[in-house]
């Protein structure tokens, strides 16, 4: 049986493309395109497209596209950039999978799935906790700190105080790598023994740590670095 895609004339437009079959049989290019114009999809749309993905260093890094780089959109970057902005903006929220209070936390996964829609594309490294109860059901999350990641920035005062206001049982640690690779770090490690020996303390578990990365993460619990 023929897709909608199959039954499309070679040269149908971008647009056209787009409401018959879906984003997916679009290119980069296509889609930044049919953005920049409004949805009307023509040549110029995709020359600009062109350019800005140019100005941009590709898609990855589109959301960090900042007045210099914008000389491609021309005179009306401001309103361009707000549409592109919007929709890199509303890609990440329909993609999360946000947890809500009493939601049990079965696995890294989840973690990534919570904050995957606001921590892959920052610039700055932030750490955040879930709090958990008992039965590791959501209580609620706090944002620690923002930075380059160190001892000195990630205190466990700061950590615990708030988990001890909540009466929380348990926590999980999570903060972003802006490069994108999720891989620990020796400083994430040493962060980490820090906090579970502060939680052993205090009475309050740290299950894990769960590093952010653009489209992956890592659990150092679940790779054995507990």
């Amino acid at each position: 049986m023929e897709s909608c895609a199959d039954q499309l004339p070679e040269r149908t437009g971008a647009r056209d493309r787009l409401l018959v079959a879906g984003g997916s049989v679009l290119s980069d290019v296509e889609l930044l395109g049919l953005v920049l114009d409004a949805g009307a999809g023509t040549s110029a749309g995709l020359e600009l497209a062109e350019r800005v993905l140019g100005a941009a260093g590709g898609l990855a890094r589109l959301d960090r596209l900042d007045r210099r780089a914008c000389a491609p959109l021309g005179r009306l970057w401001p309103r361009r950039l707000a549409l592109v902005r919007a929709a890199l903006e509303l890609g990440r929220r329909a993609a999360a999978e946000p947890l809500a209070a009493g939601d049990p936390v079965r696995d890294a996964a989840a973690v990534y799935a919570h904050f995957r829609g606001r921590l892959p594309q920052l610039e700055r490294e932030v750490f955040y906790v879930l709090l958990l109860d008992g039965k590791n059901r959501v209580q609620g999350e706090v944002r620690v700190s923002e930075g380059s990641l160190t001892a000195a920035l990630v205190h466990p005062r700061e950590v615990f105080a708030p988990a001890i206001r909540a009466a929380a049982a348990a926590l999980i640690l999570v903060h972003n790598h802006p490069s994108g690779d999720p891989t620990p770090s020796a400083e994430d490690s040493a962060i980490t023994q820090r906090l579970r020996q502060a939680g052993e303390l205090v009475g309050i578990r740290v299950l894990d740590h769960v590093v952010i990365g653009r489209g992956r993460w890592a659990s150092m619990a679940e790779e054995g670095q507990w």
